[in-house]
């Protein structure tokens, strides 16, 4: 059996500290009845959020306000980042739209048409050909240079 000593609380408090930075949701006839269960304690039986719910009591006041403020401008700055990347995809998006595809399918014709020119001429040199091609008298290749 371990006999505990019972302390004044103005013994206990030192300097700057308050009795409400010591405050629990627990009170003493809990204890008693929570020794029993501990004896039945699952750490398997836990949740995840049942654990970070009993943290609160350890974790000080201004710690769990640091993290939170912490987690809050995380947040926030997550939130404007993605909001940002969102805008410049709209507008790299639109861009490429009204600007891009006209100018895309231009240079398509353009070239569709080009090479509509480059048939026709080859068609027009074929014919020269076939009804010149035995006045010329020009005898297979020459070498480069003559």
């Amino acid at each position: 059996m371990v006999l505990v000593e019972v302390e004044p609380e103005d013994v206990i408090l030192r300097e700057g500290e308050h009795e409400s930075d010591f405050e629990t949701d627990s009170n003493p006839e809990s204890d008693a009845v929570s020794s029993d269960d501990d004896d039945d304690f699952s750490p398997t039986d836990e949740t995840l959020y049942e654990r970070l719910a009993a943290l609160k009591d350890i974790v000080p006041p201004q710690t769990r306000s640091k993290l939170s403020k912490g987690v809050s401008q995380t947040k926030a700055w997550t939130w404007w980042s993605l909001q940002s990347v969102g805008n410049v995809a709209w507008w790299v998006s639109t861009s490429a739209l009204l600007v891009g595809l006209p100018l895309a399918l231009a240079i398509e014709d353009e070239t569709r048409v080009v090479q509509q020119e480059r048939e026709m001429q080859m068609q027009s040199q074929g014919q020269q050909q076939l009804l010149g091609g035995g006045q010329q008298g020009q005898s297979g290749v020459l070498p480069p240079g003559f």
